[in-house]
């Protein structure tokens, strides 16, 4: 009797084994945290209208669905075969495009060492051929190589022992996979420490740790060596609103957060965030939000019906 030999199932690609360990540790629609340090997942069940959020340098890769992050009025979008990524903390807009309870939009944020890139780029000089970027955050296409660093990365979630010791490693390697990407440019405009990217950058980092003082632009460009109109114009080319939009962004949003979490009223989170007028604040709140502030924390806190 001849006996018939079964061929073996090819394993899974990349793509297909990031999609089932991200629909395994996240099982509900949310974001997770993960024991890798800067790794997040994120499930989402049905398409969603664009949700205020501010996104740190990061990558963000979809293993399986359709999502669009809007910075400035212009959309990004990104899927399977395209990665988003921004080397600024960037104010935008996140949507889901595609996702179903029977074909959820699963994907991982990961988290940029600026200086991890800036020590793998004095190693692996640009490419003489590179075109400058302007903006600090695009579009860029997903290789088979990081797909397959990334997978790796997110199997260590099943070895936790092993988290702290071949972690770092595979964090290296995806690193240098993005400075040899179609986004490299972008990144290494940032981590250049005598160009107006990495200038921008740490006046981003002032504003987010001064958001509630009085802001003069003369005085922050002189703090990270350039003049006003330089300054001014290479924020906004970058970020794609000017340092006081940017400002405003960040107080509009701690007040929100201190009036859902920490329960103060419209005039209190107003002023401990700079404003002096509640009435000024209320309106641009609205404008940000689109609703008023106490209807808006109302329906956050499921009050309203």
């Amino acid at each position: 009797m001849t006996t018939l030999s079964s061929t073996p199932a090819p394993p899974p690609s990349p793509l297909e084994a990031l999609t089932t360990i991200i629909g395994a540790r996240a099982p509900t629609t949310g974001d997770f945290n993960t024991a890798i340090s800067g790794l997040g997942l994120f499930r989402r069940e049905h398409p969603t209208p664009p949700s205020v959020c501010m996104v740190e340098p990061s990558i963000i890769l979809v293993a399986q669905g359709e999502k669009q992050l809007w910075v400035g009025g212009q959309g990004y979008p990104y899927d399977t075969t395209h990665f988003f990524v921004t080397s600024l903390d960037l104010p935008a807009n996140s949507e889901v495009l595609a996702a179903s309870p029977e074909k959820p939009c699963l994907g991982l944020t990961f988290k940029l060492d600026l200086r991890m890139l800036a020590e793998l780029a004095q190693s692996d000089p640009p490419n003489t051929n590179q075109r400058l970027v302007g903006k600090g955050v695009g579009i860029g296409s997903v290789t088979a190589v990081m797909l397959a660093s990334f997978e790796r990365l997110l199997a260590l979630l099943d070895e936790p022992d092993a988290i702290p010791v071949l972690a770092p490693l595979i964090q290296r390697e995806i690193h240098y996979r993005l400075l040899k990407s179609d986004q490299s440019g972008r990144l290494r405009q940032i981590i250049a420490v005598d160009g107006q990217g990495y200038r921008i950058a740490k006046a981003i980092d002032w504003l987010k740790l001064n958001y509630a003082l009085a802001l003069r632009i003369d005085d922050l460009a002189a703090q990270v060596q350039m003049s006003t109109p330089t300054f001014h114009h290479h924020f906004r080319q970058l970020t794609a609103m000017s340092p006081l939009q940017y400002q405003k962004w960040l107080r509009l949003n701690e007040a929100r957060r201190l009036m859902l979490n920490e329960h103060l009223d419209v005039s209190g989170a107003a002023f401990k965030v700079g404003y002096e007028s509640p009435s000024q604040f209320s309106r641009e709140y609205s404008r940000l939000f689109g609703v008023a502030p106490k209807r808006d924390i109302a329906v956050l806190r499921g009050v309203l019906q």
